[in-house]
């Protein structure tokens, strides 16, 4: 991952939505989409954000076929030139949804 990368959007996956078949990290021309070791409560294992790099483009979204797997959001203000510590990047605060299933 590029740290140079700028956020523009921000991505959420909802692990218990998630069946874990990758459409979403083929369709990530910036590859900022993972397939996690975890598994879910369903035994998938699940697409995750690496954290920096999105965005907002929604093609993930479009590519998913499971209805609320995936939320892109659209940061409102410019982000930092640093990277969002994936701790952090789960936050929407200044960021306005974009794509929802």
């Amino acid at each position: 991952m590029n740290p140079e990368k700028k956020d523009r959007g921000l991505l959420k996956v909802d692990s218990n939505e998630c069946k874990g078949c990758g459409l979403c990290i083929e369709a990530c021309a910036l590859h900022v989409i993972r397939m996690t070791e975890r598994l879910n409560r369903y035994g998938y294992k699940t697409a995750e954000y690496v954290g920096c790099g999105c965005s907002g483009c929604g093609i993930c979204y479009m590519a998913c076929p499971e209805p609320g797997a995936i939320t892109v959001y659209k940061l409102n203000k410019p982000p930092s030139t640093t990277a969002i510590p994936a701790a952090n990047a789960a936050s929407t605060q200044g960021a306005t949804p974009c794509a929802s299933n």
